[in-house]
């Protein structure tokens, strides 16, 4: 197959997941590349198939039905190992490339062990959630659990892959050893493949490299890569997260089920599906100069992931966090339990009685596969997803930190104020660009319904544009953007992202009386005014499309619309498809406590956005 992107025309990829395998084509047009074809089919990695690639060819089949272009080769009645062809006299028929990511099977998982909880254990697990895998737990010597206790854990949880680290290069060693003695005394096992070794990734202190591998070499096969905290004021994640991928491929997926088969169908490594995912984010951020935030919610899980300017502002940093507990069928009831159910009504239009709430949301996690079927099921479900999002992102912004242990500088100034010497990273009064993903964001029925959603769960700030994952592509992007990443790019901004609009989020003070927060204009025209506790939108019908001239001015010097109290925002942007909304709730948004008074302020949102209820 071809590797080469001045040669590519059509490309073929799939993201293997969970319980369903998506297939996707891509072409260069006369107009350049696009999104032409998907296809999708449950995907077979589990009893009575056990072979992964019985659903991707499933899923190739349809995509050949509804196209019309045929790239599987037959044997007979049967389908060959190697089903991809592309015929040089023939250009309607067969694919250049075939590319796949996948999350089938649950993933990549893996256990972190350290040192130090809020140092080395932390760094690791960023390394681990960077690389695409579910973090099943940390593990380190400061974490207050007994020793059988952590062994028992160890062993119970049957990991893909252990990254272990801990001290910094040159200093002590007892601490990490006593760690890597802690996994001989645990003996895991892997996942897949019974009668083999588990993979284990060193990357700590360098000078107890020989130790370690001598300790663990007769349970486990360990590689080494340099130290992941080298210093206090140092994080080197690339060489782990190099490695994770690495033992991926060749001890994870070359032993699932019908993978090994899979990987000789692709010249290019198969990506984890978040690791795919947040390769996209990144590299997309970096080029655009963006700090964004992007969350995929799932079924059982929701991802994460963020890009932005650390407090120097000379480099961005990305991170990424998956709340494995929190989806909206799956793990449902997780949501519920977290949120509780006042959390979940709070947001709802009208009322709903706490076991009519419980039944429907039982229903949902005992039937995952249903969509709802009613608007009551509908604003419940988008209820639920303000929530599971609201809630992973809060995780996120705890692990989205500077590093502990650097030494700061503080001021006379700084004597009487509290602080953690952690630097939070997202900001959200600097985010650009906030990104959904997931299907009850993806196919809201109405796309203002998605933008809400979002500007809800995340309370943004300032000026922020929204934008969703239209059919769930960045993961078929991101391992395509290892081959072609200017056309990887041509696809995500054509067909795959959906810009929703702007929302415009002023933050004053509580006692603020004023009822006009700010005005807002187009091009110098007056268009609106940001209300005290008003939702409004200025449809994008109404100001027409293309790029054009912001401005955002406050009517009080302590009203902050994103660049500073007193100050106008002056932007650029592109009118989405929903338009520009003004929301004047302050921040953290507050709840009238009346019932009554609660759904008549919701319900009035909804009118103004010309939302059902």
């Amino acid at each position: 197959m071809r590797t080469d992107p001045l040669a590519l025309i059509t490309v073929l990829v799939t993201d293997c997941g969970s319980t369903t395998t998506k297939a996707v084509l891509f072409e260069k047009k006369p107009d350049g590349w696009r999104q032409t074809f998907r296809g999708e089919a449950p995907t077979t990695v589990e009893e009575p198939v056990a072979d992964v690639t019985v659903g991707a060819l499933n899923a190739f089949t349809e995509i050949e039905e509804i196209s019309g272009r045929k790239f599987l080769r037959y044997s007979g009645h049967s389908v060959e190992d190697v089903p991809f062809i592309v015929t040089e006299s023939d250009q309607s028929k067969g694919i250049d490339l075939y590319l796949s990511t996948s999350s089938a099977g649950g993933g990549l998982q893996m256990i972190v062990c350290g040192v130090v909880k809020e140092m080395s254990a932390e760094s690791a697990a960023r390394a681990a959630l960077g690389a695409g895998a579910i973090v099943l737990d940390t593990l380190s010597a400061d974490d207050g659990r007994e020793e059988h206790e952590k062994i028992e854990r160890i062993r119970h949880l049957k990991p893909d892959i252990v990254l272990l680290t801990g001290g910094i290069d040159g200093g002590t060693k007892s601490h990490v050893i006593e760690v890597a003695e802690l996994l001989l005394a645990a003996s895991p096992k892997p996942r897949f493949g019974e009668t083999l070794k588990l993979p284990i990734i060193y990357a700590g202190n360098k000078e107890a490299k020989n130790e370690v591998s001598e300790i663990l070499k007769g349970i486990a096969h360990i590689e080494s890569v340099e130290n992941i905290r080298p210093t206090l004021e140092e994080e080197n994640l690339k060489p782990a997260r190099d490695l994770i991928h690495d033992f991926f491929l060749k001890h994870v997926m070359s032993h699932a089920p019908g993978y090994g088969k899979l990987l000789k169908w692709t010249p290019v490594p198969v990506m984890p599906t978040p690791g795919a995912v947040g390769k996209m984010i990144h590299d997309f951020a970096i080029r655009r100069s963006l700090q964004v935030v992007a969350a995929d919610i799932g079924g059982a899980t929701t991802d994460v992931f963020s890009v932005f300017k650390n407090n120097k502002g000379s480099e961005f940093v990305f991170n990424r966090t998956v709340s494995a507990n929190l989806g909206m069928s799956y793990s449902i009831a997780n949501v519920l339990i977290e949120a509780k159910t006042a959390g979940i009504k709070r947001w709802l239009p009208y009322e709903m009685s706490d076991n009519e709430i419980h039944d429907r949301l039982r229903n949902k996690m005992i039937r995952p596969t249903s969509i709802p079927q009613s608007i009551d099921d509908l604003n419940l479900e988008q209820a639920v997803c303000r929530e599971a999002l609201r809630l992973s992102f809060l995780h996120h912004r705890k692990l989205a930190v500077g590093l502990s242990g650097q030494r700061q500088s503080r001021g006379i100034a700084d004597i009487f104020t509290q602080s953690t010497g952690r630097e939070e990273l997202v900001d959200l009064k600097a985010l650009d660009l906030v990104i959904g993903s997931g299907g009850v964001l993806s196919h809201a029925p109405d796309r203002a319904q998605a933008l809400l959603m979002m500007l809800d769960a995340y309370e943004l700030e300032g000026l922020t544009q929204l934008a969703v994952d239209s059919i769930f592509m960045l993961p078929h992007l991101g391992v395509f953007s290892t081959v072609h990443p200017e056309a990887a790019e041509e696809i995500l901004m054509r067909d795959c992202l959906i810009n929703l609009g702007h929302a415009i989020a002023p933050i004053y003070p509580q006692k603020f009386k004023d009822p006009i927060l700010a005005i807002v204009k187009l091009e110098g025209k007056e268009i609106g005014k940001v209300r005290k506790d008003e939702v409004t939108l200025i449809r994008s019908n109404s100001i027409g499309s293309g790029k054009v001239q912001l401005s955002i001015e406050p009517t009080h010097k302590t009203i902050d619309v994103g660049v500073g109290r007193g100050e106008p925002n002056l932007k650029e942007i592109e009118i989405g498809q929903v338009g520009i909304v003004l929301d004047g709730r302050n921040r953290p948004i507050n709840f009238p406590q009346d019932e009554k008074e609660r759904i008549s302020w919701q319900q009035k949102i909804y009118d103004n956005l010309t939302l059902k209820y």
